[in-house]
């Protein structure tokens, strides 16, 4: 075990000095004019006072969260003895609690990045386009190494202490299992980030665009715009801090799942099934870092991606290469009937994960990039004004859900098979490789995470050129920047959902592990759902229902938060004379107040949804009703999270087509119509559809913890 945990420390030790080395890159960099200074300033004021307000609510809820967990895990308990129920409830509060603070640190390493990154960006378009995508990105790398770097040392760490390094074969098993709560902890805090992160960010967005591009006729990010230091600030508190959050506990609940079913293995791969994930995620940090260092932009060149696109390759070949030697060096045993284990099937689990996060990333931009037909077809029916576009955006969305799905159902077959294949005879092997599936798809998590905080830095940074009034050829490479930065984000977004897929899948059979032990079972004997059952198929309806009524309260509550923004954006151009014509200054700061309280206020409803409902059910209707709850609300899940997703990425850059100077430019009637539909399209895949991964990962971690108590 000393081997493989030395390699796991010693990518740490590297991830730690990159960053050092990132930070001092960007904070080494040129700010620009002191007027871009001002803006960037009111823009870092404005995120940090978001983000202190929501952590208090956020740490209050998390502490009434852990007071319920604890004592729930000790009444469920109490039957093994006192002192085993004290053990266990206390080992799952401490997992709780630190899952939640890496969680909460993780998303203010995005925010802070990104708020000192996008002025230092804005500068560097002046010097040109790869000054600044150089910036952008790098300020985004230091977000993926920090985010994914906390994940893997809080899981090891943690699962240390439980008892993995006591060379204990019964306290090495039951580590797994006590680490559900650290990806509970986790799943919690991401899940009121992204919401109040995605409720502050849409409610702005939407206010200034609608007052200020409909209705008053002025450009995005207009410092005539009262709204506009808010739309600013939400894009750092949602997409970075929002996502960073996220995605740390996306690889931790992943992560913590394959280590479940990895005990179930231990028969046949002792320690090295557990250890597995962990080994995998320290090389994926590794190769992520080489390819974060080798982008570089031409100086000419239309289309950003490509040079991204050149990263990412890099960063999938190197974790293609370590994942054989990793897999090699430690599934290259023998089973128990004296055969030996196939490791190249397990390697080619691994291969076949990876290969489904780029389908996703190349879905994703052909749904949701200006370059093809989706959001072609989007900008053109805005000719006809908005009702078309919306009809259209809306057809889009829902066409960019099958092939997803398509290729998930392909991986986790071909995975499965390819498992069953390796450990002939093994029960639970077919489960193992798709295991390993997830765990190569999660590999180039933190290149994806660099890609997802570039945008709202890029984005920012094109705010602050053309609010300080920088020449229009400074303008148009940020404006590539930023239709680019769309679509990263879109492809994080769906790679999110996508390993949420794998993952969830994986979190299910390990809830149905956690009740073959509370009944007594072996391991490698089945627990049924039978869907026909009453309770069980009663659970499955209130799965697919809590998607949609979830998704409905948080669309609408950016409604909401948007009615406040509007109003105040009204009244400041009705009522302070001289703003439209440039000779008064907006009150920024009451928009920014507004809307971050409006945000903080309507995030709690959507977010008690998925806590309640899953207890509900466990408790009224049983363990076995609790899994097709679980299986259905992950199916419907991944689909609406897809749909939304997708369909709002491509109504965006349908807007940003146009604003490029195509179908009549930035002045024209179908520019207004698509502004609409950008603006319908806003909360769908900043607010809704990233939560939305988010839930199906807390309510299996949710189950997980609580399923002792359930009837």
């Amino acid at each position: 075990m000393s081997t493989y945990l030395i390699i796991i420390f010693t990518s740490l030790l590297l991830a730690l000095f990159s960053i050092l080395f990132l930070i001092k890159f960007i904070f080494t960099q040129e700010k620009g004019s002191e007027q871009m200074q001002n803006i960037s300033n009111a823009i870092k004021e404005g995120a940090m006072a978001f983000m202190r307000r929501q952590y208090k609510t956020i740490f209050c809820l998390a502490l009434v969260t852990v007071v319920l967990i604890v004592v729930a895990n000790y009444f469920g308990n109490l039957s093994k003895g006192y002192d085993i129920a004290i053990k266990q409830a206390s080992r799952i509060g401490i997992a709780f609690i630190t899952g939640a603070l890496c969680s909460g640190i993780s998303g203010y390493i995005g925010m802070y990045m990104a708020v000192n990154s996008n002025i230092r960006a804005a500068a560097g378009a002046k010097k040109g386009l790869n000054s600044a995508l150089t910036i952008a990105l790098r300020g985004g790398a230091v977000t993926g190494l920090a985010v994914t770097s906390l994940s893997l040392l809080g899981v090891a760490i943690l699962f240390l202490i439980f008892g993995g390094i006591s060379g204990n074969d019964t306290l090495i098993k039951e580590a797994p299992s006590l680490l559900v709560g650290f990806g509970f902890g986790a799943s919690f805090v991401a899940l009121f980030a992204q919401l109040g992160g995605g409720i502050y960010t849409k409610a702005a967005d939407v206010g200034a665009d609608l007052v200020g591009k409909v209705e008053a006729g002025i450009p995005e990010d207009d410092p005539r715009n009262p709204a506009v230091i808010a739309d600013l600030v939400g894009d750092n508190v949602g997409d970075c801090a929002g996502r960073g959050a996220d995605l740390f506990e996306s690889t931790a609940a992943e992560n913590i799942g394959a280590m479940i079913l990895g005990v179930a293995l231990y028969p046949v791969f002792g320690w090295k099934g557990i250890l597995f994930p962990l080994v995998t995620g320290a090389v994926g940090i590794v190769s992520s870092i080489v390819g974060l260092f080798f982008v570089k932009a031409d100086k000419d060149t239309d289309n950003p991606m490509s040079a991204l696109y050149k990263g990412y390759l890099i960063t999938t070949i190197l974790n293609l290469i370590f994942l054989f030697l990793i897999v090699k060096s430690m599934f290259s045993g023998v089973l128990p009937d004296g055969s030996r284990i196939n490791y190249l099937y397990l390697y080619f689990c691994a291969f076949t994960g990876i290969v489904l996060s780029y389908m996703f990333v190349l879905i994703t931009d052909y749904y949701t990039s200006y370059k093809y037909r989706p959001v072609k077809s989007i900008a053109e029916s805005s000719k006809t004004g908005a009702a078309t576009n919306i009809i259209t955006g809306v057809s889009v969305g829902m066409e960019s859900t099958a092939l997803p799905v398509l290729f998930v159902s392909i991986a986790i077959f071909t995975a499965y098979k390819l498992g069953e294949a390796a450990l002939v005879g093994v029960s639970n092997g077919g489960l193992y490789g798709i295991a390993i599936a997830t765990i190569g798809m999660l590999s180039t998590c933190a290149y994806i995470l660099a890609m997802d905080t570039f945008g709202p830095i890029t984005d920012n940074a094109g705010g602050i050129v053309e609010m300080s009034g920088a020449p229009d050829e400074v303008r148009l490479i940020t404006d590539k920047l930023d239709a680019c930065g769309n679509t990263t984000k879109a492809l994080t977004k769906g790679y999110a959902i996508g390993s949420a897929a794998l993952a969830t899948f994986l979190l299910f059979f390990a809830y149905l592990e956690q009740v073959k032990t509370i009944l007594g079972k072996p391991l490698d004997s089945w627990f049924t759902v039978d869907i026909g059952k009453t309770e069980v198929f009663i659970g499955a309806f209130l799965g697919a229902m809590v998607v949609y009524l979830f998704a409905s309260t948080a669309i609408r509550s950016v409604g909401k938060a948007a009615q406040y923004v509007i109003l105040e954006v009204r009244r400041q151009l009705k009522e302070i004379p001289g703003i439209l014509e440039g000779k008064s200054k907006p009150d920024y700061a009451t928009c920014v107040d507004i809307v971050t309280k409006g945000a903080l206020k309507e995030m709690i409803l959507p977010g008690i949804i998925p806590i309640a409902a899953p207890i509900i059910v466990g408790l009224t209707l049983g363990k076995e009703a609790a899994a097709g709850f679980l299986m259905i609300c992950t199916i419907s899940g991944v689909v609406m999270a897809l749909f939304l997703n997708n369909g709002g990425g491509a109504w965006d850059n349908a807007k940003k087509f146009i604003e490029l100077g195509n179908l009549g430019g930035k002045k024209s009637e179908t520019h207004k119509g698509a502004v609409v539909g950008d603006t319908v399209g806003d909360p769908f895949k900043d607010t809704a559809g990233p939560s939305l991964h988010v839930l199906i990962k807390l309510i299996s971690t949710l189950t997980l913890v609580l399923v002792s108590l359930f009837r």
